[in-house]
């Protein structure tokens, strides 16, 4: 209460109590939108059996393959593990396992880290740098630039495999200064925001099966809170020794053929699976200003616990119910809604029935046979990846709605006896079903269940429509910038692209762009020049027959920012009726001119008033706005400076550009330079001398309190600057000894103690 007498002291006790609670309320409804605020997913990425990146995995599905396999003896020895019977000692029920080719296969370099280092990184590890690279590729944010802001990562883990691996060595000097790191969980996200410079939230997350879905669902709270701006959500799970496999077979929970029946007569069981998911998020309303690629909408999420159940790892119906219903009113979807659930479904005969049962008490009522509950689960076709679960199964829903199609699932022949959907019509597809867009958003859920018995339920939208927007005029020419770090990966990148273009139907400009400024450069670089898909692409395969000179870029480029002298009339017109970048620069610097010019920026740079830009007043402000505008086209494409530098003008926008001030504050302050220049009294001159500096300052001799160098342009090349009389008296003695003297074509003498009556007050605006 003292603290509202405070703001409101001058008011009644009653007042003062009305506007608190006002500005509870406005308090309470700004906490509830953010909590319903929508979060875009705007990048995925995956290694999953049988599928190295997203679209294979939509390949897989597509196609019905089951990427379930037999354990390899790579991974042990399976005939000496093995029984059919699953209560025999020491032995698994099942030879089956949803595997990646190779776990093993790492590029350490790459992300900086040293071989003995990887070796004791446990594969977990080493999937979640690659997957969460990619991930952020597709999405088209350059982790440079992630950097900059508050990036949040949140990872779903639970195994520890490896680790085991290293005890079963019995050799503890295997246990190197690594090791701690390379196991512990906590590391595996830690060790995405180290290696990108993330310095937003990071939490490693285990609730065994659940785990990945629930990494998002945190993520999407961090995001709504405002505690990072990019969330990198996901999971990553690795099979590498027998004894959870035989531990599940102990409380039969695998199936014997290796197959996950999601919902069959004949469900026996799970197969285990190995893989790791990642996908990129943002608060909605950010993705559309930042003009993202927005793969799909996270409406609402929740998460909670099955508590005393009837056994510890026993699910409870109630909770699973609760957690779904909590979603949808997080999201604001009502049951009805929802069209498709990407289910938990293990295939087991216990966890089936029950999850069904919740299903189809939440989803069930109201339902018409026009508006069934589609039903399916991804661990038909990979397994039960186990903390990678859940994510998998949001990846599959994300791909579904982006190719219109609910894939089949598999190994369904007739629904479980166990199961009752109490008259809800439910269909399990058989075979890939439509699923378009309607008038009505395509809404569906996925869900992920753990034995530890947290529960969590994601509610999922289709991406807004996409809109094009008209362009005034088309850029006539475009630059695609490809690198890597090193010459064989340039050349297998450049390879990709080739084919990448050959039936794109994706704008030149978008290519360009998403490979310039979406991804991050390295040392080996390239890069091509063309007005279509074609020509570039042509020019590609031309490169790599070798028939085609290199174009190739080294290290980071340098931006050098001239002075006064440059500025013509019309200068920068075509970029601003053609770049939207440069243009919005162009807009900003106008707006922000507005009361320290007398005619806008424009009128001076293309309008009815370009005779003004002659006038100091005028020019040194309309170069700064010209030579920043251009930088920041530059910076949009990807071309980022490592080094700037300017003369006179040009330096100013080289500290802005650098960051030493804002750009309100860089070109206020060049405008303040320019009319106290404009204003100094007296006739000044400048003149190019061709000649060492001490040639030039032998000439001015006498005269330094009036004239000076104003600029050491080269071993023989200098300018002298001053008032106009002494300047004179300069280049006679110059010309006396046969030096070649230029008059240079400007109203002042700048760099010269000419200016010095206007120093202080420039100071002071400075300061």
């Amino acid at each position: 209460m003292s603290t509202i007498s405070q703001r409101y002291g001058n008011l009644s006790p009653l007042k003062q109590a009305l506007l608190a609670l006002e500005e509870m309320g406005a308090r309470l409804a700004k906490s509830e939108r953010e909590r319903l605020e929508p979060i875009a997913i705007i990048g995925m990425g995956c290694r999953f059996p049988g599928a190295a990146d997203p679209a294979a995995f939509w390949r897989l599905m597509d196609n019905g393959v089951d990427a379930v396999k037999e354990i390899p003896d790579s991974r042990w020895s399976l005939d000496d593990l093995y029984d059919a019977d699953p209560d025999a000692p020491g032995k698994m029920s099942s030879r089956w396992a949803g595997l990646l080719d190779s776990v093993d296969t790492f590029d350490p370099e790459f992300f900086g880290i040293s071989p003995r280092e990887a070796v004791a990184m446990d594969p977990q590890q080493r999937l979640l740098l690659e997957v969460a690279w990619e991930a952020l590729e597709n999405a088209g944010q350059g982790p440079r630039t992630l950097a900059l802001g508050q990036t949040g990562v949140f990872i779903g883990m639970t195994g520890d495999e490896y680790a085991q691996l290293f005890y079963q060595a019995n050799d503890l000097a295997v246990f190197n200064t690594y090791f701690a790191s390379g196991i512990a969980r906590s590391v595996a996200s830690g060790r995405i925001s180290y290696v990108l410079g993330l310095q937003g939230p990071n939490l490693s997350i285990d609730t065994a099966c659940s785990s990945s879905l629930v990494a998002v669902h945190t993520a999407c709270l961090n995001l709504r809170m405002g505690e990072c701006r990019v969330a990198i959500a996901g999971g990553s799970n690795v099979v590498l020794s027998p004894e959870v496999g035989i531990a599940f077979s102990k409380a039969h929970m695998m199936a014997p053929d290796g197959r996950c029946k999601a919902f069959d007569s004949r469900a026996d069981g799970f197969v285990r699976g190995e893989g790791c998911g990642i996908v990129v998020l943002k608060r909605l309303s950010d993705a559309l200003a930042d003009s993202d690629n927005i793969l799909a909408v996270i409406r609402g999420s929740a998460v909670n616990q099955d508590g005393r159940s009837s056994g510890l790892t026993v699910p409870n119906a109630k909770s699973q119910e609760g957690v779904i219903r909590q979603a949808l009113a997080n999201g604001g979807v009502k049951p009805e809604e929802i069209s498709f659930v990407e289910t938990h479904g293990t295939g087991t005969s216990l966890g089936d029935p029950i999850e069904a049962h919740a299903l189809a008490a939440v989803l069930g009522p109201g339902r018409t046979a026009e508006n069934p509950l589609v039903v399916g689960s991804v661990k038909t076709n990979v397994g039960h990846l186990e903390s990678t679960a859940g994510v998998a199964g949001l990846i599959k829903l994300v791909l579904s709605l982006q190719h219109e199609t609910i894939p089949a699932n598999l190994h369904f022949q007739k629904m479980n006896p166990h199961i009752d959907w109490n008259g809800v019509p439910v269909e399990i597809p058989v075979a890939a079903r439509a699923w378009g867009r309607l008038e009505k958003k395509r809404i569906a859920g996925v869900s992920a269940f753990g034995f530890s018995g947290t529960n969590a339920h994601v509610v999922v939208e289709e991406a807004p429509a996409w809109e094009e927007r008209a362009r005034d005029m088309q850029r006539p020419l475009h630059i695609l910038a490809l690198s890597a770090r090193n010459e064989t990966a340039l050349r297998e990148l450049e390879e990709r692209y080739v084919a990448a273009l050959e039936n794109s139907a994706e704008a030149l400009g978008d290519i360009c762009f998403t490979a310039n400024a979406g991804r991050i450069h390295f040392e080996q670089r390239m890069f091509v020049v063309g007005a279509t898909v074609e020509e570039i692409r042509g020019k590609l395969q031309e490169r790599k027959t070798g028939t085609e000179a290199q174009e190739r870029g080294g290290v980071r480029p340098v931006f050098l920012f001239s002075g006064q002298g440059a500025q013509y009339a019309g200068m920068g017109k075509q970029l601003y009726d053609t770049q939207p970048v440069f243009r919005k620069a162009i807009d900003a610097c106008e707006e922000l001119l507005k009361g320290e010019l007398e005619k806008p920026l424009r009128e001076v740079m293309w309008g009815g008033a370009t005779e003004e830009l002659e006038q100091t007043a005028y020019t040194q402000p309309a170069l700064f706005a010209l030579e920043y505008a251009m930088s920041e086209m530059w910076k949009s494409w990807g071309i980022v400076p490592g080094v700037v530098l300017g003369h006179s003008v040009g330096e100013y926008v080289a500290a802005c550009v650098a960051g030493v001030y804002s750009l309100a504050d860089g070109i206020k302050l060049m405008a303040a330079r320019g009319r106290l220049m404009q204003g100094v009294s007296g006739r000044g001159a400048m003149a190019a001398v061709m000649a060492k500096e001490e040639g030039g300052r032998e000439a001015l001799r006498g005269l330094e309190e009036r004239v000076s160098i104003a600029g050491l342009n080269g071993p023989e090349s200098v300018v002298i600057s001053g008032y106009a009389e002494e300047v004179e008296i300069a280049e006679e003695r110059l010309k006396r000894e046969e030096v070649r003297v230029q008059r240079l074509g400007v109203s002042h003498g700048f760099h010269s103690p000419r200016m010095a009556e206007m120093a202080e007050e420039f100071e002071g605006i400075a300061n």
